[in-house]
């Protein structure tokens, strides 16, 4: 046996519950981790409550990113061997079992090596962020050294993972905070300048700042802002979109086009195992380097599952959180 979170039914976080449950086998092609890290994003919460339908095991452990050690492995294992340092992501999603628990079995497309340099909760930490961040940014918007782009909340979770990113591509990097302290992060992180919205409005400082337009607009917002963006955005902009799913804002069609700019939906867990696994390589390197750093505003354990919960929805869905990036939790 081993101990969990889950749950039997969706509904508020008090529906998790923590307690003992088999301890699963690897099957063909899996390895067995024996988890030390797991961090929260926002589609968990939105999974756990029902409001993002999935088909879910029952009981369904929570939970998409993970970082550990590999106990055992499955059938025709050949990349891991057991005692490898590992980290991952993208489970709890589409039928498959997530991670907070003490051990996982899981596919060994969705595992990556951990170097020794880094840390299990760094890892857990940027594990869904990261991936995010490259995807959008090197396979969709396919940024380029001397771009700028503008990050709408550039210290949240993936945030401030696409500031990270952009500034080691060799952009110009712009970003907004909501306080002083926020502002301050943002610096820290590599931005180059930070709109502080509750001082200035975003529109009239991106046009300060970049007055020819931006490269690429990340928006991070529940309700995106197509009039805002299209306005900042350079000729052919590019508009990274991966928030907003029950949004319906008016869109400014005349001058979308007539920039030629374009729009692209992103959602990590759509990506193959193999786009996944290049991004890993990145992500590694920059991490040992230190070139990438996790943004940890939150330590908790495994029995505070339901509470790293409320927390998340406090700041996504109600902003009214000082939370300013990842909640991590330590499991083993």
């Amino acid at each position: 046996m081993m101990k969990a979170a889950y749950i039997s039914k969706t509904g508020a976080p008090d529906v998790i519950q923590v307690g003992d449950l088999p301890c699963p086998e690897p099957q063909a092609g899996q390895v067995l981790v024996e988890v030390k890290c797991v961090a929260v994003n926002p589609i968990d919460t939105y999974i756990r409550s029902g409001a993002v339908a999935m088909q879910l095991p029952d009981p369904f452990i929570i939970g998409c990113d993970f970082a550990g050690i590999v106990h055992k492995i499955g059938e025709g294992v050949t990349s891991f061997k057991v005692g490898d340092r590992v980290w991952g992501s993208n489970q709890g999603l589409l039928g498959r079992q997530g991670t907070f628990a003490e051990y996982i079995a899981v596919d060994q497309a969705w595992t990556h090596h951990l170097p020794e340099a880094v840390a299990f909760e760094d890892a857990a930490a940027v594990a869904l962020v990261a991936i995010t961040a490259h995807l959008g940014l090197f396979r969709d918007a396919k940024l380029k050294a001397g771009e700028t782009i503008l990050v709408i909340g550039g210290t949240g979770g993936v945030g401030s993972m696409v500031v990270q990113m952009a500034k080691l591509a060799g952009a110009r990097v712009i970003t907004t905070a909501g306080s002083d302290s926020k502002a301050a992060t943002a610096l820290e992180l590599g931005a180059d300048q930070v709109i502080s919205y509750h001082k200035e409005p975003i529109g009239e400082a991106i046009a300060r700042l970049a007055p020819e337009g931006v490269n690429v607009f990340w928006e991070t917002r529940r309700e995106p802002d197509f009039d805002l963006a299209v306005a900042a955005m350079a000729p052919r902009g590019r508009m990274v979109l991966m928030a907003g799913r029950d949004a319906r804002p008016a869109f400014p069609v005349g001058p979308f086009y007539v920039k030629e700019c374009s729009l692209q939906g992103m959602v990590m867990f759509k990506a193959s195992p193999e786009e996944v696994a290049a991004t890993a390589k990145d992500i590694n390197q920059w991490l040992s380097n230190r070139q990438l750093k996790s943004n940890i505003s939150a330590r908790l354990s495994l029995d505070q599952a339901a509470e790293s919960h409320r927390m998340q929805e406090a700041a996504t869905l109600h902003g009214n959180s000082n939370l300013a990036g990842k909640i991590v939790l330590s499991v083993g």
